[in-house]
Order: structure tokens, then C-alpha cells, then sequence
């Protein structure tokens, strides 16, 4: 693949701040996009001009962390543009505020459903068909919070520490293939719901979703051929 107007590019959580940065920059770049979402008609709200054109594929309820709707996805898919050459796992959720021993277990599945499963289930249903094409770049979203446990953030910490170690393990049994798997760990990215959470923070030192989507499309690109079973930290701006 040369260009990224050959990309068939399948982003899970499209309908979060991340997915729709990613969906905009790889359109913008020539992509053909299967946009994946959990809420149904949240897809079509956020991208009307994509509902009738036939470029993108829109597919809106479906449950990523749900093997047998993953997969009915994915067929429809391979339907509409018969491969996929970048899968984009943005899917994830974060969920913090009591010491492990305080922690509810159904915090801890939810931080592990979310963005640990979420990301295997995708994997496991594209991988075969990247195997088959001898072709494939997988980019998931880890976190800087992945490289050091914090106070009061276990569940959350170890998630994204999954992300790290599954991207690893995936590249090792890939590698030769042609289908490279990377990750990227954001710092805290500027969103509503980060600036409603943290009021006071100084945003300026956040990083943007558009900056993390251009990321994900160089690593998707030509340019990062050669990268495979990489964490690449995109912490935002440092203080002066």
C-alpha cells in the first residue's frame, strides 16, 4: 500500500472524541472509512454528509466487546469494500477514585472489558483477514498512565498496561507477515468531558484528539513500515 487513499480503514468507538478525530484526518487523507459505534444513530448524527455517499461504510450499534457482533460487523464490511488494511482500536473508558481495596470488582471488568477485550475481539476477528491479504497495520490506544501504577487508578492503570503487552504480543506472533500492530500512549487528552472532569487544569498542555489521529495515520503509513510492537508515548505539550 502506497497511499493512504488505498487505506480501508475500520475504526472501533468512531463516535468518541478520538474515533471522530481519526475518522476525519484518514478521510481527509483518502481513506475509505468503516466507522464502528456502540450507540446507535450516533454515527449518522456526527456524520451526515457520509450516510448516502457509498465511500464510507457507517455502522452504529454495535457491541465491540461482543465476539459474535464484531464479526457480523466485519462481514458486512468485507461486503461493502472486501479487505481491511487498518484496523484503529479506539474503544476504551476511564474510571477512577478509590484505592484498590476500596475498588468495586465491576470497576475492574469494566476498565478491562473496555479496553482490553474491546481491542482482542477486534483483533482476533481482522487478524485473519489481514493474514489472508499478506497485509495489515494495527494501531490501539494505550495510555502514559500504562507506564506507572497511580493513586487510586489501579484498574485503569493495568487496562491500558494490558494494551502495551497485547500490542507486543501481537506484533512478536505477526512479525513477517505484513501486518505491523502498534500503540500510542496519549497523556491527557483535551476533551469536554476531561475539561468538565478538571476545570482547573491548564488545557494548553493537553494534547489534541487531531494531533493523536495524525499519529495513528503515520503509523499507518509507508513512512512507518519498519515499526512494529512499539508504545509511542504523545504526551502533549511539556510545561515551560
Amino acid at each position: 500500500m502506497d497511499r493512504a487513499e488505498q487505506l480501508i480503514t475500520l475504526i472501533t468507538g468512531a463516535g468518541g472524541n478520538l474515533g471522530q478525530a481519526s475518522a476525519r484526518v484518514f478521510a481527509a487523507a483518502g481513506a475509505r472509512l468503516a466507522l464502528v459505534e456502540h450507540s446507535l444513530g450516533r454515527l449518522e448524527a456526527l456524520f451526515p454528509q457520509w450516510v448516502h455517499n457509498g465511500v464510507h461504510l457507517l455502522l452504529g450499534g454495535v457491541d465491540v466487546g461482543d465476539p459474535p457482533q464484531m464479526q457480523a460487523a466485519l462481514e458486512r464490511i468485507l461486503a461493502h469494500f472486501g479487505r481491511v488494511d487498518v484496523l484503529i482500536n479506539t474503544v476504551g473508558g476511564y474510571a477512577a477514585g478509590k484505592p484498590l481495596h476500596e475498588m468495586p470488582l465491576e470497576q475492574w471488568d469494566t476498565m478491562m472489558n473496555l479496553n482490553a477485550r474491546t481491542l482482542i475481539v477486534a483483533c482476533q476477528a481482522v487478524i485473519p483477514v489481514m493474514l489472508r491479504q499478506k497485509f495489515g497495520r494495527i494501531i490501539n490506544i494505550s495510555s502514559g498512565a500504562a507506564l506507572a501504577g497511580s493513586k487510586n487508578a489501579a484498574a485503569y492503570s493495568a487496562a491500558k498496561s494490558a494494551v502495551i503487552r497485547l500490542t507486543e504480543s501481537m506484533a512478536a506472533e505477526l512479525k513477517g507477515s505484513g501486518i505491523n500492530v502498534n500503540c500510542i500512549l496519549p497523556g491527557t487528552i483535551d476533551t469536554p468531558q476531561n475539561r468538565q472532569a478538571m476545570p482547573d487544569a491548564d488545557f494548553t498542555r493537553w494534547v489534541q484528539p487531531e494531533s493523536l489521529a495524525e499519529v495513528i495515520l503515520f503509523l499507518a503509513s509507508p513512512a512507518a513500515r519498519d515499526i512494529t510492537g512499539a508504545a509511542l508515548p504523545v504526551p502533549g505539550s511539556p510545561p515551560p
